[in-house]
């Protein structure tokens, strides 16, 4: 095949991806690059809360293991329903590891050894910035009058501040609970 074909079978194989929908595509455009990067972040911060729980210590291991395990599960729960989002309003969503990489806000943590408290720590500042990014990715689909996206967008916060609290809780000491 010729470079031409090709660039029209490309272009051929996008137009049937585009489902229907009466957002402006400006508006399509704009709401499915926030999610798309929001599924990055989302998918990175999935796979440092997995590596946390496969790697915490210490004398609170079986409290903090299944904290990690539970809020592991929340946040993978919502890859598929960000995904499946995109691909309602005619977007195309993410396609590699290399482009969650390419595009996640949430840095990775290849350390050899984390304490259990500054894992905590990091977890808590990342699921807070995630629920910042969030907020700006639901003031998009405001602009753009989908409602839709947005109201799944506020369950997200939601559960992102829960894990923010839990995190912020669990990483108190004694003399600042007081």
């Amino acid at each position: 095949m010729n470079k031409t074909a090709t660039s029209q079978a490309a272009a051929r194989g996008t137009m049937a991806l585009k489902t229907p929908t009466d957002l402006a595509s400006k508006g399509v455009a704009a709401i499915e690059g926030e999610l798309r990067q929001l599924l990055a972040d989302v998918f990175a911060l999935y796979v440092k809360t997995k590596n946390f729980h496969w790697h915490i210590s210490g004398p609170h291991f079986r409290d903090y293991h299944l904290l990690l395990d539970e809020q592991g599960e929340q946040i993978f729960a919502t890859t598929d329903d960000i995904a499946e989002r995109v691909r309602k309003i005619g977007g195309t969503t993410l396609r590699s590891i290399g482009q969650i990489g390419r595009l996640q806000r949430v840095r990775d943590n290849d350390a050899d050894f984390v304490t259990p408290l500054d894992m905590l720590a990091e977890l808590r500042e990342d699921n807070k910035q995630l629920a910042a990014s969030l907020r700006e990715t639901h003031g998009v689909c405001d602009e753009h009058g989908d409602v839709a996206s947005a109201s799944l967008i506020e369950t997200w916060i939601d559960e992102a501040e829960r894990r923010t609290w839990f995190l912020f809780e669990a990483t108190r000491s004694t003399e600042s609970a007081r």
